[in-house]
C-alpha cells in the first residue's frame, strides 16, 4: 500500500501511525496538496491528503474512511476502538473533539496566513477560535478520567488521534492553546509521542 501526503498534516500522521502501530506493510510518499499538485493529481485527482491506494489499486481518501478500511481489512490489529457499545461511543466523542480541533486549528492558519490581512474577518476569526478553545477544553477533560490511556493500559484510536492533533495545533498555532491549561492532554501527548510508531512518523 502506498500512504500520499505530509506528516505535517495531522491526518495523514494519524493513518501512518495507525498503520506502524497495526504492523501494516506500507510506501509513505511524502508529496504536498500545495507544491507538488500535479504529482498529487497524478495519483488522486481530487488532490486531497491522505491518500492511501491499496494492494489492489483501489484509491481512498479521507482519514477516518481510510482508517474504517483498516479496522476492516486488519480487525485483530488495526481497529484500535473499545469493543463495548458505551466505549465506543465515548471513543467516537473524543475523535469528533480531535478532529474538530484539527479542522479548527486548519481554518485559522489558512485565514490568517493564506488571507490578506485587510480580507481578514475578526468575527470569524473569533468564532474559530472558541471552537477550537471549547474542544481543546472538552477534550482535557476525558483525559482526566483515565491514565495512562484514555481506555486503558495500551493506546487506542483516540489516543492516538487526541495527541497527533495536539501536537499539530501546537506546532503550527501555538498561542491558541497554552500547554498550561491542558497540562493532562499535554502528558497524554508527550506519551504518545515517545512510542515508537510517532517516532517513526515524525512531523519535520
Amino acid at each position: 500500500m502506498r500512504l500520499i501526503g505530509m506528516l505535517d498534516s495531522p491526518y495523514v500522521r494519524r493513518v501512518a501511525i495507525t498503520l506502524r502501530m497495526a504492523d501494516i506493510p506500507f510506501t509513505h510518499e511524502s508529496v504536498s496538496v500545495l507544491r507538488d499538485v500535479e504529482r498529487f493529481r497524478a495519483v488522486n485527482p481530487v488532490i486531497k491528503a491522505p491518500t492511501l491506494v491499496t494492494d489492489d489499486g483501489i484509491t481512498l481518501m479521507d482519514s477516518t474512511l481510510i482508517l474504517a478500511h483498516l479496522s476492516a481489512m486488519r480487525p485483530d490489529r488495526a481497529r484500535l476502538m473499545p469493543v463495548d457499545l458505551a466505549g465506543h461511543a465515548r471513543a467516537c466523542r473524543i475523535l469528533g473533539l480531535a478532529l474538530a480541533a484539527a479542522d479548527k486549528t486548519v481554518q485559522r492558519v489558512y485565514e490568517r496566513n493564506l488571507r490578506p490581512e485587510d480580507k481578514q474577518h475578526a468575527p470569524w476569526l473569533d468564532r474559530i477560535h472558541a471552537q477550537l478553545t471549547a474542544a481543546y477544553r472538552e477534550l482535557e477533560r476525558e483525559v482526566e478520567l483515565q491514565q495512562p490511556w484514555l481506555f486503558g493500559s495500551a493506546p487506542l484510536q483516540p489516543d492516538i488521534t487526541a495527541a497527533v492533533v495536539c501536537r499539530f495545533t501546537r506546532t503550527v498555532d501555538g498561542d491558541a492553546v497554552p500547554e498550561a491549561d491542558h497540562p493532562n492532554l499535554t502528558a497524554l501527548c508527550a506519551r504518545a509521542e515517545a512510542l515508537p510508531a510517532f517516532r517513526e512518523c515524525p512531523v519535520a
